[in-house]
């Protein structure tokens, strides 16, 4: 079975956050907890997601939203801990006069590659990150893009609920990561 590791913003995403959702609904996923939710502690964020990949059976796949994503790509070229991917949701951009200023110490992203595969989904009319960003990190990290439409920040005031056409994204990815891993075992 797969685990999953829910890696939340700034707050810890709240009831109404599709991550909170999911997580309510499925015992597999379960949820980083860094002590600065609301005032984010860089190493605190990384020794927090180090502790919850590690106790893992198999690499699970993170499932981070917003600061989580930027989070994640700065966890993985310190740890060498493997995950079997990764859904990045409303990557922001720390030029962002949105972006918050408690998070500065997130600010300065990897340029390289990731060394899982990643999906990026990022909404047309995120107050946190442009469309143009959002395909430069990807093509930086070496993401797959989806563009999923006008849904704000993709977080509990976008009103997604559940969201469904997410977890038919992270299905989806899924079902190709391990279809690129299964035909990597198979090459002679």
């Amino acid at each position: 079975m797969t685990e999953f590791i829910i890696v939340p913003g700034i707050g810890g995403s709240g009831k109404a956050h599709w991550q909170t959702r999911w997580q309510q609904a499925d015992l597999a996923m379960r949820r980083f907890s860094p002590a600065s939710w609301d005032a984010p502690d860089f190493d605190d964020w990384v020794a927090a997601l180090e502790a919850a990949v590690g106790p893992a059976r198999t690499p699970p796949v993170l499932v981070a939203h917003s600061l989580g994503c930027l989070l994640v790509a700065h966890w993985q070229r310190i740890s060498p801990r493997e995950v079997g991917g990764a859904l990045l949701v409303a990557v922001p951009d720390p030029a962002s006069p949105a972006f918050p200023s408690s998070a500065r110490a997130f600010a300065e992203t990897p340029q390289q590659r990731l060394r899982f595969p990643s999906l990026i989904v990022a909404s047309t009319n995120d107050p946190y990150g442009s469309l143009d960003y959002v395909r430069a990190k990807s093509e930086r990290w070496g993401s797959d893009l989806h563009i999923a439409g006008p849904l704000g920040h993709i977080n509990g005031d976008s009103g997604l609920g559940d969201w469904p056409a997410g977890i038919e994204l992270l299905t989806a990815f899924l079902g190709q990561t391990q279809a690129s891993a299964r035909g990597a075992v198979l090459q002679p």
